[in-house]
């Protein structure tokens, strides 16, 4: 007799940092860098990949406030248990599935970082290494990666408790989905996801699910095809054999030099698993139903700069690989969710178990056909699982266990009858009875909350539920502090033209026309506003749409006004300002301008690794006997950049320049090809 599956709450301790956001938004930033695909790669793949992508990551803010001295911190978890598994989640960091252990040997099948370390490779900036993400919107780690879900307990037919979580994506308007629940007596985790799209336009879709699993020299990742697409060597993405590709068998990924994506071509009557198997057969197999095809393995691969940047996630020296699974062929395309309608499937992780003569073995069909059965046995009655699962989609959450954000409310209310009912399944906060902050105040948030609470999006709510109160807002509005939040769309200008010309309607107007696209509405707009109030955030969006239009000398020229302007020196802001102004420097070939900037700042900011990059990499470019010492200085003194991009190469390349002939320390070497 099986016994019963159950749900608790927890906490997990561990040194780390989270980060905070920044103050400033970035309505014209493409986050993700481009790519190319071969010219014989399928049609279809090439026309989605010429669909859907947005143009910046607008209405986030950016998460980059963050170092790496790190703390010791307590996190909320929700742990679903079993007999024979025990999977941990954290709904405050995106929901993501932290651990997942096979109770009779204790064998993690997820990689559970030890250290909590933010670092630049998320489309808002923060992500972290280890466990289970769920990725929505457009190529990248997704906007809610490092924020908070709302969460929920329910229960299954079988009696077995559920985890659902789920928030807004405010970059589609979609709302997303996680259902997890361990069946009695099951050895995998099952997992529903679902996404609705209640706006009356079609949303570009993209999904990936990502699973971190521990990288030794023997563990071999194996799917259900003889051919991927490849983005492991410099060019376009490719179309290449596996598992040996050329003399390497890649399904090894401790062989490969160099970081590599393949993203495996599964045929249409197959069914989509993968498996990170280790030599003695066990390790973590994901499956799913039909619709979430996609399935990738990325590695680091063993260069020091893979290795470096392995170090740099997992300070604890935690090696790992990723397997994903995603709705597409590859990360490279977007889908349309047509208006009103919802998408879903459902994902298993467990166990592969499988023979390990035969999946270490050099009959890779034969490795496939074991696996394949080992899917099957993973994910039971997959379309009755579905459709139960379907049937409890719905259901109202019986205890409320975490609170995410409030926009999902806020767009319904503003929305009305124009878009599709929010599903009761997936509730967001009654804002009927909701005061702003200073008329009665706002409600208390859960712990994992936003950390500014329901103040910083006050001004959207009164905009929709209140006129006369946001009106007030508005015109009290301090031009030396920047707005908490932002919005997009064109409900938002509509309702924010209503309002009596200032500087803050006006700043507003401006992002909202600059985050569409429309620079020359929203240059307009900036200047309106300075001329109600002069303001850094004005002045800086000018900036932006100069820099956006090729002019750096004028965006330059913005910045130094930004941040001369009242409530700049010593705050947030001044982080942002001083680094876009140096930047733009760089680009004007101003390079002496880049380091009075420098000198003008704060102590703190100084001290900051991307000023102290940025200073080094302006007296270098003076091409004076004295900035070239001072950039070897301070490469020399060391260089510590917390948000360094992935793809990066400025400190290799700058140390190559500066010390010719000498190797890249391995600190600065965060090269991947």
């Amino acid at each position: 007799m099986s016994e019963p599956s159950r749900l608790s709450q927890d906490r997990i301790s561990l040194p780390g940092v989270l980060p905070g956001e920044a103050p400033l938004p970035q309505p014209g930033t493409v986050i993700e860098s481009g790519f190319t695909l071969a010219d014989d790669l399928p049609p279809d793949l090439h026309e989605r990949s010429r669909q859907g992508w947005p143009r910046s990551m607008h209405p986030y803010l950016q998460q980059d406030s963050y170092g790496r001295d790190r703390t010791d911190l307590s996190l909320a978890t929700v742990v679903l248990e079993n007999e024979h598994l025990r999977a941990t989640f954290i709904p405050a960091l995106g929901g993501r599935l932290w651990s997942l252990v096979s109770l009779p040997d204790e064998r993690d099948l997820l990689y559970a970082n030890r250290v909590l370390q933010p670092a630049n490779l998320a489309l808002r900036n923060a992500w972290f290494a280890g466990g289970v993400e769920w990725n929505i919107g457009t190529k990248g780690h997704a906007a809610h990666t490092m924020a908070p879900l709302h969460a929920a307990r329910l229960r299954t037919g079988d009696g077995a408790p559920l985890l659902r979580m789920w928030e807004l994506d405010r970059l589609r308007g979609t709302i997303f989905q996680v259902d997890a629940w361990i069946p009695v007596g099951a050895r995998a985790l099952h997992v529903y996801v679902r996404i609705q799209n209640p706006t009356a336009i079609a949303a570009p879709m993209y999904w990936w699910s990502n699973a971190a699993v521990p990288e030794a020299d023997d563990v071999r990742v194996l799917a259900p095809a003889t051919t991927a697409f490849s983005t492991a060597t410099d060019g376009p993405v490719r179309r290449v054999p596996v598992p040996v590709r050329g003399d390497l068998d890649v399904s090894y990924p401790t062989r490969s030099s160099h970081a590599a994506d393949y993203f495996y071509d599964i045929p249409d009557e197959t069914d989509p698993w993968i498996a990170a198997v280790a030599g003695d057969g066990h390790g973590l197999m994901q499956a799913s139903t039909g619709r979430l095809r996609g399935r990738k393995m990325f590695c680091w691969g063993t260069s020091t700069g893979g290795a470096h940047w392995q170090d740099w996630l997992s300070p604890a020296r935690g090696q790992y690989l990723e397997i994903q699974a995603g709705l597409l062929p590859t990360q490279f395309e977007h889908t349309m969710l047509p208006a009103g309608q919802a998408w879903d499937w459902l994902e298993v992780y467990g166990d592969a178990a499988l023979d390990p003569q035969i999946a270490h073995g050099g009959d890779w069909p034969t490795a496939l056909e074991i696996g394949g059965r080992a899917a099957r046995g993973l994910l039971l009655d997959p379309d009755g699982t579905l459709s139960r699962a379907r049937a409890l989609a719905d259901e109202s959450p019986v205890e409320i266990l975490a609170t995410g954000s409030p926009w999902g409310a806020i767009e319904a209310l503003l929305a009305g009858e124009d878009r599709a009912a929010v599903s009761a399944g997936t509730p967001f906060p009654d804002l009927a009875n909701r005061a702003p902050a200073g008329r009665g105040g706002a409600p208390a948030a859960s712990e994992g909350a936003h950390p500014a609470g329901d103040v910083a999006t006050d001004l959207w709510w009164a905009l929709v539920a209140d006129p006369d109160q946001a009106g007030s807002m508005l015109a009290a509005a301090d031009p030396a502090v920047p707005p908490a939040s932002y919005a997009a769309g064109e409900r938002w200008l509509a309702l924010l033209a209503g309002h009596e010309p200032g500087w803050a309607r006006d700043y507003h107007l401006g992002v909202l026309t600059h985050a569409a696209g429309d620079l020359d509405d929203a240059e307009r707009h900036y200047r309106n506003s300075l001329a109600q109030h002069e303001s850094a955030w004005a002045r800086r969006g000018l900036a932006q749409l100069a820099a956006e239009r090729g002019e750096p000398a004028e965006a330059l020229a913005e910045l130094q006004r930004a941040l001369t302007a009242p409530g700049v020196a010593g705050s947030e802001a001044e982080r942002t300002l001083v680094m876009e102004a140096m930047t733009e420097a760089l680009r004007a070939r101003l390079p002496q301008e880049a380091l009075t900037i420098a000198a003008r700042a704060s102590e703190p900011v100084q001290r900051l690794g991307r000023v102290r990059l940025l200073r080094a990499r302006a007296a270098w470019s003076t091409g004076t006997a004295a900035g070239v010492s001072l950039a070897r200085e301070l490469l020399l003194a060391g260089i510590e950049v917390a948000d360094l991009r992935e793809g990066e190469r400025e400190l290799s390349d700058l140390w190559s320049a500066a010390f010719p002939g000498e190797p890249v320390p391995s600190r600065y070497d965060y090269r991947m090809s």
